[in-house]
């Protein structure tokens, strides 16, 4: 594995060798896991089949990967943050291969829901150091290029997952989804050992927060089983409601521990800036749209419209297209206008989508019928997805680069977990009459999700505070990412809105102006 120095941490320009390599292993560490976590949902339908499984069977397909990923992405934060960013990552990657081997030869829907957890525990390590290898390697001017690219090409793995598991459905077996993804892990590790630079935070606490995931994961589970029997005919109501207590009564435990444990792996302060908070609560109500939107439209594309399983999945191809041509632009605009205004115009430009495919029917074509509602909904995400992932981490308090990350990864998988169980029970889906009759419903609701994203990014995302005096635009702040970092403590809002290493964020061990921490050393 390769240190610090042997690229220069933080210091990888744009363009070069370097460059790609990096980019290469952390898009293709990061996509395999967020293209699993949408190309299964192509397959259930044959999954279904295959092992006789119903719907509720069908979540937690789905749900199983999200339970883990959701619950154990911020202990993974302190993890990277502690141990080392690359070795982390490195880590899940091998993981998440051998877990989608046991999902690639599962015998029944139980082994498979097995393999779909484990699954989710690689997804959780690898996730989150792939943003802190980024910010932590590449130089200050080309920072924010480099998070866009990231945004837009793992955010096209999340959209061509449907294509490509359809694809391989109708070419031999769904047990193909599973097997893909071993020669991808194989790939990676090859270049994270040759070329990817190490970085730690030498601050980072020596205790973790063992207790923390345990109840994160015990919570999500409990509520995710709770809302998934909730929907299904005969399921015993006692065991549901016990179900719906233990988890609130986990979660709310959660909270004590992470506000009175020594060593939280949620710090609550991390909330305390306004701007954090606010584009994390963005980022639920995006994902808890996207979630329910990938999952439903490949069953209805199938179960109600006659697709086939490459044509469904292929069905929502211009969504991939359209974040590979307009993610990187987006960035950048971002960059020079702030994020207020994309953060707007795209969750509404996706619940406009959302509404026009309520309306797709029997009868149809995909022309006139599903493809203008795609199309909406792929310029939203186009729009939203680079300054949403920018803005969080540039908004994180200081020291927290694999805390902030984990933070916002969590909230986003578990909006998609949460939306995934939950808006199929509210819509009355239950089998393949209720995905005819709940998917308009389903729809408007997500549509609904989307466009409360967009006012809320609108109304509070106006103004950010300047350090030493009143409240001033948000936007521009781009001509800031030429000038150091102050040395006097910031007011806890301001610390916020700090300038490291050229980006308005946490700063990293592998940053030459941080106080956080230092290059890994070369024995690391």
């Amino acid at each position: 594995m390769a240190t610090a120095g042997a690229t220069g941490g933080g210091e990888v320009a744009w363009g070069t060798p370097a460059a790609r390599w990096i980019l290469t292993a952390t898009v293709l560490g990061s996509g395999m896991a967020f293209l699993d976590s949408t190309v299964v949902n192509v397959a259930l339908p044959a999954i279904s089949g295959d092992l006789d499984t119903g719907v509720a069977g069908l979540q937690w397909i789905a749900n199983g990967y999200m339970v883990t990923l959701s619950a154990l992405i911020l202990l993974s934060g302190s993890l990277s943050d502690r141990f080392g960013r690359v070795r982390l990552f490195s880590l899940g990657v091998a993981w998440f291969a051998l877990a989608s081997a046991l999902c690639t030869v599962a015998p029944g829907l139980g082994w498979l829901i097995a393999g779909r957890v484990l699954q989710g525990v690689g997804g959780a390590l690898l996730t989150p150091g792939s943003l802190a290898i980024l910010q932590a390697s590449f130089r200050k001017g080309d920072r924010a290029r480099a998070i866009g690219a990231w945004s837009g090409l793992t955010g096209v793995a999340s959209a061509i997952g449907p294509f490509v598991g359809g694809w391989l459905v109708d070419i031999g077996s769904w047990r193909l989804i599973f097997l893909i993804n071993l020669p991808l892990a194989a790939a990676v590790l090859l270049i994270a050992r040759r070329h990817l630079p190490e970085s730690v935070d030498d601050q980072a606490p020596a205790h973790l927060d063992y207790a923390g995931a345990l109840l994160g994961m015990v919570g999500l589970a409990a509520l995710t089983y709770a809302m998934i029997a909730s929907g299904e005919a005969g399921a015993p109501v006692a065991a549901t409601a016990a179900a719906a207590v233990l988890g609130l009564a986990a979660l709310a435990a959660f909270v004590w521990v992470e506000r009175r444990g020594p060593h939280p792996m949620l710090p609550l302060d991390i909330f305390r800036s306004t701007r954090f908070t606010v584009t994390n609560v963005v980022t639920v109500l995006m994902y808890g749209a996207l979630g329910p939107l990938l999952f439903l439209l490949v069953i209805y594309l199938q179960e109600v419209l006659d697709y086939s399983a490459v044509a469904a999945g292929a069905a929502s191809l211009p969504i991939t297209l359209l974040m590979l041509a307009l993610s990187g632009q987006s960035g950048r605009l971002a960059e020079r206008i702030g994020p207020r205004w994309q953060l707007t115009a795209g969750p509404l430009l996706v619940a406009a989508g959302l509404v026009v495919l309520s309306l797709v029917g029997p009868g149809d074509t995909y022309l006139t019928g599903v493809l203008p509602g795609v199309l909406l909904v792929g310029l939203g995400l186009s729009t939203a997805v680079a300054p949403l992932t920018a803005t969080v981490l540039a908004s994180a308090a200081e020291r927290h680069a694999g805390v902030a990350s984990g933070v916002n990864n969590t909230l986003a998988r578990t909006a998609q977990l949460v939306g995934v169980a939950a808006v199929p029970v509210l819509a009355g889906i239950s089998g393949g009459a209720g995905v005819a009759g709940g998917f308009a419903p389903a729809m408007l609701m997500i549509a609904g999700l989307a466009a409360a994203a967009g006012l809320l990014a609108l109304v509070l995302l106006r103004r950010a505070p300047r350090r030493g005096g009143p409240e001033a635009p948000a936007e521009p702040r781009a001509a800031a990412a030429a000038q150091p970092p102050e040395r006097r403590e910031p007011e806890p809002e301001a610390a916020a809105d700090r300038m490291f290493c050229g980006v308005c964020g946490p700063p990293l061990g592998t940053c030459p102006h941080s106080s956080a921490g230092r290059p890994a050393s070369p024995d690391a």
